[in-house]
């Protein structure tokens, strides 16, 4: 199933709750406060995300994920912390704040004089309950790749083990998990996409297949070029995508057709 619409994520979310529809996972990146126009599409405030919030925690399913990916304007010398706003109303709304992960997008914005380069956006992840799918990547090389751990461990029943030779120690593996903190390069942008801040294919693929299974359906109410919905169709996940802008829906729509 893809299905794609032109029109206000509100009045679309309604109608789809109205027909009982539940998405699995959601990955998005709303307006940053007011850094970009979108062609002069954007309606933006605090009331807006908060209906947005609000309609994203109704129709998630039981177990399902919020991926909302964010950063701050600064204004007169300080951040807004709109998306920390964000992250503690989500929590009012009955979401958990599971996990704050960073992007480390390895592009540096213009800085002023008085503070270090800003490479760096949020990615919380809110969960509906305890998510019922997590398939962590595993892609961190170990140092200690082919030794055995030594030491001690703490059991279930609270007791030290002591971990030593081949008996009960355990052998490193080659990768372990990665941090939160996620080191990938922003989307390249040209006339093609044409969109101010399209999503980077890899950061939407890492989250779909961590949160998500096949055959799961995936939102994303601020589709954009469509970056999320183009990820879905590799990696067999229905779809469900919302722009508002006409021109950027007409090349959303276009990539994942094609």
């Amino acid at each position: 199933m893809y299905e794609l619409y032109n029109g206000d994520c509100l009045d679309i979310m309604d109608k789809l709750m109205n027909e009982g529809i539940k998405v699995d996972l959601t990955v998005t990146s709303p307006p940053y406060d007011n850094l970009r126009t979108y062609n002069n599409s954007l309606r933006w405030s605090e009331t807006v995300w908060k209906k947005v919030i609000e309609m994203l925690y109704k129709i998630t399913c039981d177990g399902g994920v919020v991926v909302w990916i964010v950063a701050d304007a600064t204004i007169k010398g300080s951040e807004t912390g709109t998306s920390f706003k964000q992250a503690l109303y989500a929590k009012e709304c009955g979401f958990n704040i599971h996990d704050t992960m960073i992007w480390n997008k390895e592009f540096n914005m213009p800085r002023p004089s008085n503070r270090y380069e800003n490479s760096m956006e949020y990615m919380f992840v809110f969960s509906k309950g305890k998510p019922k799918t997590v398939n962590l990547i595993k892609d961190k090389k170990n140092k200690l790749f082919g030794k055995k751990l030594s030491g001690n461990k703490t059991n279930k029943n609270g007791k030290n083990i002591r971990l030593h030779g081949a008996s009960n120690g355990k052998t490193v593996a080659e990768f372990g998990t990665r941090s939160n903190v996620w080191l990938q390069t922003t989307a390249r942008r040209d006339a093609t996409y044409s969109h101010p801040a399209p999503f980077p294919e890899q950061l939407v693929r890492d989250h779909i297949t961590t949160w998500s299974n096949k055959n799961d359906l995936v939102f994303d109410c601020f589709m954009g070029s469509g970056t999320t919905g183009v990820v879905c169709k590799y990696y067999n996940r229905d779809f469900i995508g919302i722009e508002i802008d006409e021109l950027y829906f007409g090349i959303a729509k276009e990539r994942i057709t094609q």
